[in-house]
């Protein structure tokens, strides 16, 4: 089961957002739902307190008064035989009716002894119910407006961090310095600037130090190399040698060209300096490479069948192909090694196929050389390497 992917910045700046509308609407929404409720009681209170009063009054000066008995406001003396059985047994104020909350029942003591009031207020009920549904509504919308501004303001506060992401995609793979921090605040963001800098700059010192050790090392390994090289020529020219020792000669100079080309391999793939890229006849780079794949095996024959030119670095070219054509070569003692050119492609082949070849290259039809100096001259190169079969390797061009 794969790991949950944590939310983005701007996705939890929205959320909290959002979280933020929600509270604040809602306690905005248990304010006005609150003061809708107070008046209500109040509204009922004066109303029901103003009547009592009045025919309290009435009522213990023997004035001519008869209490209310209409569909809203009706009116009761406590020994009323029309009230209410459920209004005698409640306590002097202002209540509602527990059957019906629309219903406010007020029981007062006056001077003309005990009044009871009931006043029906389902209208203001009713707007109470359509109040509570606006205020839903609002809590709603509201949650939903804050959490699109927090998506809107994260999009304008996030600017500079993208500004600064494409700045660091911008960057080539050839390590170099950079002035990012110049560019935005000097904050959080600031200091994400400046470790980028500072990194930047900490890859441009590695990268010296690696060239200047690259520099001493082909210095260094050249001299003894060519020493040898020249050793093993003379060894090669000497007419008093036995068959047995020319044998060993020359598996000696085969072995220092392998060295030299390895050496020349790895310079080449490691070298920061941008390809000098050249347009030149393909047959020739091809037989070229093929020369040096097969130096000692005078029993493999070679044909080359490409027309046209090839626009590529013709050192960091022959180098790949030449190591590529000897990996297929390497098994075999006799047999035919076909290099050719067709459109973007060049294909290397022996034939006829044997058996008796390289287990890994016969098992695989992936990209990738198996030589990590192969794959860098080929990422160099913009190629890319494929083993069709056997005894077939493909690469294809840029």
């Amino acid at each position: 089961m794969s790991a949950r992917r944590p939310l983005s910045l701007r996705q939890r700046f929205t959320l909290l957002a959002a979280l933020l509308g929600l509270l604040l609407g809602g306690l905005a929404a248990v304010t006005v739902l609150a003061v809708a409720e107070d008046n209500e009681y109040v509204l009922a209170t004066e109303i029901l307190r103003g009547q009592a009063e009045d025919y309290g009054l009435r009522l213990a000066n023997h004035l001519p008064a008869q209490l209310p008995r209409t569909q809203r406001l009706r009116g009761y003396r406590g020994d009323d035989p029309a009230l209410p059985r459920g209004y005698a047994a409640f306590p002097p104020g202002v209540q509602e009716d527990p059957q019906d909350p629309a219903t406010h029942v007020g029981v007062f003591d006056t001077a003309a002894g005990r009044l009871i009031f009931v006043i029906d207020l389902g209208d203001i009920e009713a707007m109470e119910r359509r109040l509570h549904l606006l205020v839903a509504a609002m809590l709603l919308s509201c949650t939903v407006l804050a959490g699109w501004l927090g998506w809107w303001l994260a999009g304008i506060a996030l600017k500079p961090v993208r500004a600064l992401a494409e700045g660091v995609e911008a960057l080539p793979v050839q390590p170099q310095p950079t002035r990012l921090a110049a560019a935005v605040s000097d904050d959080d963001l600031g200091r994400l600037a400046r470790a980028i800098d500072g990194y930047q700059t900490r890859l441009v010192d590695a990268d010296a130090h690696e060239q200047a050790f690259l520099a001493d090392a082909s210095h260094e390994l050249r001299t003894p190399l060519a020493v040898i090289q020249g050793v093993a020529e003379v060894l090669l020219d000497d007419d008093g040698a036995s068959p047995a020792q020319r044998a060993r000669h020359a598996r000696l100079a085969r072995g220092v060209g392998e060295m030299h080309r390895l050496l020349e391999a790895m310079l080449a793939a490691a070298r920061r300096r941008p390809l000098q890229v050249e347009t030149l006849e393909a047959a020739p780079l091809l037989r070229e490479a093929a020369d040096i794949a097969l130096a000692g095996k005078p029993g493999i024959a070679v044909q080359v069948d490409a027309v046209g030119d090839l626009s590529t670095a013709p050192r960091e070219a022959v180098l790949l192909i030449a190591g590529l054509a000897r990996k297929l070569a390497q098994p075999r003692t006799e047999g035919t090694l076909r290099l050719a050119r067709v459109q973007d492609r060049i294909i290397l082949a022996m034939s006829p196929e044997d058996a008796g070849g390289d287990a890994t290259l016969a098992t695989r039809a992936d990209t990738g050389t198996g030589s990590a100096l192969l794959d860098r001259l080929a990422a160099r190169l913009g190629w890319r390497v494929a083993f069709d079969a056997p005894a077939q390797t493909l690469i294809r061009l840029r």
